[in-house]
Formats: C-alpha cells, sequence, structure tokens
C-alpha cells in the first residue's frame, strides 16, 4: 500500500531497489513509461 509508505518486495519498484543505498536512484518501467525514483530512506519492520 503505496499510500502507508509500503511497497510488496515482490512489487517491480522493489525488486529495482535491490542492493541499493539511501541515496542512490532507480529506474522503473511503467505501462506509461519510464520513472526514475531517489531512496530517501529505508526501514526494515
Amino acid at each position: 500500500d503505496v499510500s502507508l509508505g509500503k511497497i510488496s518486495i515482490s512489487s517491480p519498484i522493489a525488486r529495482a531497489m535491490i542492493s541499493k543505498e539511501v541515496g542512490d536512484s532507480v529506474e522503473v518501467n511503467t505501462p506509461g513509461g519510464g520513472k526514475s525514483y531517489e531512496i530517501l530512506a529505508i526501514a526494515y519492520k
């Protein structure tokens, strides 16, 4: 639930973030085109 700040580990955006660190950028292909995101924080719960 992205609105709660949570994503599934099996989602495309989560898979793109594997082995990334805070400050890294990730590219994700979506049906509407490519999107770029910067990792601001990582929390394991």
